[in-house]
């Protein structure tokens, strides 16, 4: 839709064009509307902000270039002053909001987090990408050109057509050969690009241009804790255009994510939005029906090879591809040369990872970068000291796969399943099967809801024999833990790891399971909330770190099972630790240090960075800050407020 305004109609100045004008009421609208039923989470002077930074674009594109555009600058129109007085009073008479009722009263208890609450409510548009915007092609992974492919059983759109010129992309359909997950050819894409997607959708932080699979779920629920439903349902609709064109919901929206999905949270999304869309009075049995129907297309990923875990009837995370994962080559660079050389250092960890051959000789067992293993003298002087080449050793396929397996799962990099997650595919992982079967009871819930009771007893059924598998496998009952299983060697791990509080969140434990749980918070817990796991490996997902997704889903599954006290605390642990080094640095984080409670991090195994955004982390904040005690939230907001008192 173009924005249109006001523009020279028969020799005079006219609105060109309603939808600027409803646009800007929509937005006022939304802010009071937001207000009156106590969700807005931004003061109203940020509201009129937010919508004048939407507007002053337009104006400075739009009244510089009245008509259609012009070939040359003398033939530019401008408008009166007295023109541009009325559209700026126009424009604040618009903004000024109508008068808050008493319930507005219950937010001025948390004035201390309006600052971060105006932050994370601004950056759902700062972080949102379109197809319409040139930069959005951009891909600082790799250095390659932008490229945009369509799906393979795609008509290219108009609009498609004119991005060729105006942002100087080439377009490509991707070949039969390739056109979905796990389809031969799709590794071999080349050059990469980035997918085609129909809608705006929010990105995990600045340096990101893709929609991302189970990062989406947890903005998300930011996006309708926040009142963005509009925004939601975009990023829904996206995963549905995803399953139905290129087979599953993706890792991402690039050609090089067409071997891999994520962590399946899609049935989640899909009834936060008609949740969402049923309580606003617009209950849409149709968007449903088509949604359930590309959902069971989307589990059925999960069920068949080789996405199985031996045959214990559970699930596990594959990579289709083989060889080095492409984003890691440029951005964790240096970080397969640290596999071989922490892998050649310590005996004890499986040497079959590595393939050692005579210099020169090639090995059908070897993918991706060749190494060199010298025998030099003890440099003593500044010289460089002479170097005998003993072997050449690279890294075997099965590394690969279980690294680009370890991706799938969204946990890059932990030692949870070996070191730098090298055997990912060995494992039925707790997180993983837990998600299906939310999933399975999903799926049964969208089936009675749709009429369809056969399928609403089949799904049934399935979750029933999943949640027995995970009551058989994954639980440790001596320890007291839900554990991953280690299907090759038939054996269960012993890495502790906060995915255990997952089958709480999907409501498989027992009420005594959860019981025995809630006694293992002490190895999670730190002064910042809990850390992923006690063993400290320098992988950014393990000690000292904490992570949005995981915080929230300990705290709701504790909720559900009637521990609140303690979810209470460990949530205010996190959101006190994001507060505070907001108020320090103005920004909000991927991840944070649980011991130290600072954005600092120290990570020497593959992906070094810290992004500033940061999509799960505004969405997590927002739903454990709703779910806290009204004392809580009085608390924090005062200690926020005293503490940015205190340092002016």
């Amino acid at each position: 839709m173009q924005v249109g305004g006001y523009g020279k109609v028969n020799g005079s100045w006219q609105a060109r064009d309603e939808h600027w004008v409803s646009g800007l009421k929509l937005g006022r609208d939304t802010c009071e509307h937001s207000a009156k039923k106590g969700k807005i989470t931004t003061p109203l002077f940020p509201c009129k902000l937010l919508l004048l930074n939407d507007l002053l674009p337009f104006m400075l594109t739009q009244y510089m270039h009245p008509g259609s555009v012009l070939s040359s600058l003398t033939a530019l129109l401008w408008p009166s002053a007295k023109r541009w007085r009325l559209l700026l009073l126009t424009v604040l008479l618009a903004l000024t909001p109508a008068t808050i009722p008493a319930q507005q009263s219950h937010k001025d208890a948390s004035t201390g987090l309006e600052p971060i609450r105006s932050y994370i409510s601004a950056g759902w548009n700062t972080l949102s990408r379109s197809l319409s915007d040139c930069a959005t092609f951009s891909d600082t992974k790799l250095t390659t050109a932008p490229q945009l492919y369509l799906p393979a059983d795609f008509p290219m759109p108009e609009s498609v057509k004119q991005l060729e010129t105006r942002c100087r992309i080439q377009v490509r359909s991707l070949p039969p050969s390739a056109s979905h997950l796990g389809a031969s050819a799709a590794q071999s894409i080349d050059p990469p690009g980035l997918l085609y997607l129909e809608n705006r959708y929010v990105v995990p932080g600045g340096r990101f241009n893709e929609m991302y699979g189970w990062d989406s779920y947890f903005i998300v629920v930011g996006l309708l804790r926040d009142g963005r439903l509009d925004l939601a349902r975009d990023m829904v609709n996206n995963f549905l255009f995803e399953v139905e064109h290129y087979g599953a919901v993706l890792n991402a929206n690039r050609t090089y994510y067409l071997t891999r999905s994520q962590p399946p949270f899609l049935t989640s999304m899909i009834l936060g939005v008609y949740g969402a869309q049923k309580a606003a009075g617009h209950e849409d049995h149709k968007w449903l029906e088509k949604a359930y129907q590309l959902a069971v297309k989307d589990h059925s990923l999960w069920v068949v090879e080789p996405h199985l875990a031996g045959s214990t009837e559970l699930s596990r995370y594959f990579d289709f591809g083989d060889g080095p994962a492409p984003e890691s080559v440029k951005d964790e660079t240096g970080h397969y040369r640290e596999v071989v050389a922490y892998i050649l250092a310590h005996p004890d960890v499986d040497q079959s990872l590595v393939v050692r051959k005579a210099s020169g000789q090639t090995a059908s067992s070897v993918a991706g970068s060749t190494y060199s293993l010298q025998v030099c003298d003890v440099a003593r002087t500044t010289a460089k000291p002479d170097c005998t080449v003993a072997s050449d050793v690279a890294l075997s396929a099965d590394f690969y796969k279980g690294d680009r397996s370890m991706r799938e799962s969204g946990y890059d990099i932990s030692f949870r399943f070996g070191p730098y997650g090298a055997g990912t595919h060995h494992f039925a992982p707790v997180c993983l099967n837990s998600l299906l079967y939310k999933s399975e009871t999903d799926l049964e819930e969208i089936s009675k809801i749709l009429g369809h009771k056969e399928d609403a007893e089949q799904w049934q059924k399935r979750a029933e024999e999943r949640k027995a598998a995970i009551q058989k496998y994954l639980w440790n009952s001596r320890r007291g833990l839900f554990v991953d299983y280690d299907f090759v060697h038939q054996a269960q791990s012993s890495y502790d790891y906060v995915t255990t509080f997952f089958p709480l969140w999907a409501g498989i434990a027992t009420p005594e399971q959860a019981q025995a749980l809630v006694k293992h918070l002490p190895t999670f817990e730190q002064p910042g909330g809990l850390v992923m796991s006690p063993h400290e490996t320098g992988g950014q997902w393990d000690f000292p770190y904490a992570w949005a997704p995981d915080q929230l889903i300990a705290d709701e599954g504790l909720r559900k099972y009637g521990f609140n006290k303690e979810a209470d605390r460990v949530s205010y642990e996190f959101l006190s630790t994001v507060a505070e080094n907001f108020r320090q640095d103005g920004t909000i984080r991927e991840k944070y240090n649980a011991v130290t409670r600072s954005s600092e991090t120290q990570v020497t195994a593959g992906y070094h960075m810290n992004i500033v955004g940061f999509g799960w982390t505004n969405g997590v904040f927002l739903e454990l800050l709703h779910d806290l005690p009204a004392e809580l939230v009085q608390k924090l907001s005062s200690e926020q407020g005293s503490s940015a008192a205190a340092t002016h």
